[in-house]
């Protein structure tokens, strides 16, 4: 059961500015200020607002990098939501996290000051957390968990991985709680690297839309409580939703580009319906990769389709990088975690930005009004990668909508 969740993005800090945010149809895609990007073909991205790093907690341990204290701000939420305090309820808890560029921006500026680039001495210090494993292992020490760390970086399907690793662990018995999500920060790394791919949109990036051209950066961190349904109701935590499958599956196809049948969503999206007991009929929305890249949304839609079969017609898509942008690692934890604020609230948030949907792929996407949903509805969290690994996650709503909210 998921019984806690915490938030950071561009749209601020937490899981009500995210929702707010995800229900009022606006982006948090705005000019870059992190860096210069005017020698980039983009000025873009969702970065998350200084204020939102403000009191974070292990802020006072030094040497924290910019992902690891997103990854703070969004445990402590998490925990709290589910009326847990560390260190005292959290010392057998595992950690799963995500992430794609740890602290990579604080060592670009440690490089920076080398080279005199920038001003400041280059410390040692700033690159203590330079590792993928920053941000979980900045969590496990904060919350003083001393079950498995385990940090996944599968490019942008990592942070969902790491919460389908996290179920596992719990329905072993290795772990009776866990948390679960991932965290990474801009930098010029992955900036630079996506805009010389021409990946990347110079307006807000049009998931489905006929003139999309590309994903849109962002940067933040999710986290996710997780524990068995009897250990949640013994201390008499309310579960926000369950937490039914995980599945992932790779192209095997090329090292960038998607598989132009979704050959690895399908069977990821085949491997955690059979996992969930459920009929393809039964997925109520689906939260997709939807990067709004022309490859990759052709891509995703064959997959879809051939996964659920007509139903993919019919049932509601959200597209939440359209809202908080792409956060590679993270993208799947942010996403997760959006999946199940839909489910809690009962409604499928809309995506913002015009345009005609494509028709070579005609996803029902939700745009302007949020899409109602029933009581104890399924949704489909869907993230395709680099490398061609895909992972899909299935998540079951409260029996009422509207249950107890971020």
């Amino acid at each position: 059961m998921v019984t806690g969740l915490g938030a950071v993005c561009g749209l601020g800090r937490g899981a009500e500015a995210l929702w707010r945010g995800l229900l009022g149809g606006r982006t948090a895609i705005r000019p870059l200020a992190r860096f210069d990007a005017a020698a980039h073909r983009t000025r873009l991205a969702a970065e998350v607002p200084e204020a939102s790093e403000d009191g974070a907690p292990g802020s006072a341990e030094g040497r924290l990098s910019l992902a690891d204290r997103f990854a703070l701000a969004a445990a402590a939420e998490a925990l709290a939501q589910a009326g847990l305090a560390p260190p005292g309820d959290t010392a057998e808890a595992g950690v799963f996290f995500g992430s794609s560029t740890g602290g990579m921006w604080e060592s670009e500026r440690w490089y920076a000051r080398l080279l005199g680039h920038e001003s400041g001495r280059p410390g040692l210090g700033s690159l203590v957390s330079q590792q993928y494993n920053g941000p979980g292992d900045a969590v496990a020490r904060w919350a003083g968990a001393h079950g498995p760390v385990e940090t996944v970086s599968s490019a942008c399907t990592s942070g969902a991985v790491a919460i389908a690793a996290a179920a596992d662990a719990l329905r072993a018995g290795e772990v009776e709680l866990a948390l679960a999500g991932g965290s990474d920060s801009l930098c010029q790394l992955t900036y630079a690297g996506f805009n010389s791919l021409r990946a990347v949109d110079a307006g807000p990036r049009l998931p489905f839309r006929a003139e999309r051209a590309g994903m849109s950066l962002g940067e933040g961190a999710a986290v996710l409580v997780l524990e068995p349904l009897e250990r949640a109701l013994g201390r008499g935590a309310r579960p926000l939703a369950e937490l039914l499958a995980g599945a992932s599956a790779c192209d095997a196809h090329h090292m960038t580009a998607p598989s132009p049948e979704g050959r690895g969503a399908v069977l990821a999206i085949r491997g955690a319906l059979a996992e969930a007991g459920l009929a393809p009929d039964d997925v109520d929305f689906v939260n997709a990769h939807g990067t709004g890249t022309p490859l990759n949304d052709a891509a995703e839609w064959q997959a879809l389709l051939a996964a659920l079969g007509e139903h993919a017609r019919d049932v509601p898509v959200a597209a939440t990088k359209g809202t908080v942008g792409h956060l590679l690692g993270a993208a799947g934890a942010i996403e997760a975690a959006a999946t199940v604020l839909c489910l809690v609230h009962g409604r499928v948030h809309g995506t913002p930005a015009a345009g005609d949907v494509d028709a070579q792929a005609p996803a029902r996407l939700v745009t302007g009004e949020p899409s109602d949903l029933r009581p104890g509805a399924v949704g489909l969290s869907l993230n395709l990668a680099f490398g061609g690994s895909n992972s899909a996650l299935l998540f079951r709503g409260p029996a009422r909508a509207g249950g107890a909210a971020a």
